[in-house]
């Protein structure tokens, strides 16, 4: 198919934008959102599927970061703290409230420094609905129970919240684009330059065999691990900060244990691992940390990180974990901000931004970062901005507008899966919690007037129905098997490869069927 322009499209890319965005993460879509909603007009490019990168490969918490405060990060944990409450206002459906259960580990941290490290961690932030820390006995709690017998015999539980990291990103680039933001996933940017006292941007898409041109009066790089990169495809720029590349690997075991809690292990190497309830039947073990050289696009985890994760979880279950039980495994490379400090697993998490006006016209760019502050970080993004931008004087209003979906409290989702099992009765309970805590109120959207699973079209397995999947398509630029699977759920760990398949070629005859003459 011969290349063809994008520009003009309905009109909407001959227009000078206010600002472009190159990066369809969480703090590119997080910025998308927040321009938006303050009357500017938006333009964000992704040059593979939203969230395909960094956003997706996370330990999937919003928190504090406990052990940031032995960096002495205090800002930073604190502004993490007071996000954790209010992103779980705006989004109860895809976070969720979790309590961690840290053993004491006799020759590691004392556990005086553990008490007032979660002293700190309960106050610094102005905690409101999160239960407190309190101590425990794990000879009697049950928590203690899958522990090594007699090896942990006291503890803390504390409270942080879990996150569907992939569709928070999402919500966020849905909500941009319900109030005016354009949206172009698999779209790269692949030269800019000013021209015209604006930014140009040439855009490539693949997937349609287009190319076009945008302008911008100011341009945001949240290229993440590609930052770098971005500037170098003829900004003009010189960064003067430098991005870090650091690896960490997670892996999903069947469930270990029978309870809700989590737990936080200490390591000998002073690095933490995580044990997390994942998706009702598997447990989650992350993450490593190691510098990381090459393509991120290319990362995997490593057989010495599985091997690790499995020995680290090892040192406290009483039932070993071993590779054999790995049932997935993934692995992300986090853009920090190069401290230069010497040692990955101490390389601050956050963000520092560096604005560079060359001809007057502003491009900022996005170093570091952590997904639980994206919001400020967005908020901060645009103040930076103001002076550029000019002629809107709205302040931030994304504290509290819910996301898409999100329009409940937090209180409220097991009144809400009910509510769907009750309108929608052919719905499995698990099926209705699924989609609760996936797409929220609108899950009534995709369910629409069905009355009997028929209406729901063809099941692919893992109650996803071509309902679902035609959603996803229409409604969060999904357009492949392993956007619906892994990004917009997470069905991959239940789905089998034949219906992996059948869902592949599925989707393509019904985009194929979209993009022909004369479709509806």
């Amino acid at each position: 198919m011969p290349n063809r322009t994008v520009a003009g499209s309905g009109g909407a890319l001959e227009q000078v934008f206010d600002l472009a965005i190159v990066g369809g993460g969480i703090n590119g879509c997080g910025i998308a959102r927040d321009a938006a909603g303050r009357g500017q007009s938006v333009f964000l490019c992704e040059m593979n599927d939203l969230a395909s990168g960094t956003s997706s490969w996370s330990t999937k918490l919003i928190h504090g970061g406990l052990r940031y405060l032995e960096n002495y990060e205090f800002r930073l944990v604190r502004e993490a703290l007071i996000e954790r409450e209010v992103l779980w206002q705006i989004a109860p459906h895809i976070i969720q409230p979790l309590r961690f259960v840290l053993p004491h580990h006799d020759g590691l941290r004392p556990r005086w420094l553990l008490r007032l490290g979660l002293f700190l961690y309960d106050h610094l932030g102005g905690r409101k609905r999160l239960p407190p820390t309190r101590s425990l006995d794990l000879r009697r709690d049950e928590t203690g129970k899958p522990l090594v017998p007699g090896r942990f015999t006291s503890g803390f539980e504390y409270s942080d919240c879990f996150v569907d990291d992939a569709r928070l990103v999402v919500l966020n680039a849905r909500d941009a684009a319900d109030r005016g933001a354009i949206i172009r996933t698999r779209t790269k940017a692949t030269e800019i330059k000013q021209a015209d006292g604006v930014w140009q941007i040439t855009i490539d898409n693949d997937d349609f065999h287009t190319r076009g041109t945008i302008k911008a009066r100011a341009l945001i790089n949240a290229g993440g691990p590609w930052v770098e990169e971005v500037l170098s495809r003829g900004a003009g720029v010189n960064a003067r900060a430098r991005v870090r590349l650091v690896q960490g690997s997670h892996i999903v075991v069947p469930r270990l244990y029978d309870h809700d809690r989590a737990y936080i292990f200490q390591n000998a190497d002073g690095r933490i691992v995580f044990a997390i309830p994942y998706r009702n039947d598997f447990t989650l073990i992350g993450t490593t940390d190691r510098d990381y050289e090459g393509d991120p696009a290319k990362v995997v985890a490593t057989p010495d990180e599985i091997a690790y994760l499995c020995t680290s979880v090892s040192e406290y279950f009483a039932r070993p974990v071993s590779p054999e039980n790995v049932v997935w495994a993934y692995a992300g490379v986090r853009p920090l901000y190069d401290d230069g400090v010497s040692e990955a697993k101490t390389t601050t998490r956050d963000y520092v931004f560096e604005l560079d006006t060359p001809g007057g016209l502003p491009l900022l760019s996005i170093f570091g970062g952590k997904i639980t502050t994206y919001r400020r970080l967005a908020e901060e993004a645009l103040e930076r901005l103001a002076p550029y931008l000019g002629g809107n004087e709205k302040e931030g209003w994304t504290a509290t507008a819910p996301l898409p979906g999100g329009d409940l409290d937090v209180a409220s989702m097991p009144a809400l899966t009910s509510e769907l099992s009750r309108d929608y009765p052919f719905l499995e309970h698990a099926h209705a919690a699924r989609l609760a805590n996936a797409y929220g109120t609108h899950a009534r959207r995709l369910l629409g007037t069905a009355k009997v699973a028929s209406d729901l079209g063809q099941s692919f397995g893992a109650s996803l129905t071509e309902a679902e999947v035609k959603y996803l398509i229409a409604h969060e630029w999904a357009m492949t098997a392993e956007d619906v699977i892994w990004r917009r759920s997470k069905l991959g760990l239940r789905l089998s490869a034949a219906e992996v398949a059948t869902l592949g070629d599925w989707i393509g005859a019904y985009r194929s069927q979209l993009r022909s003459p004369g479709a509806s």
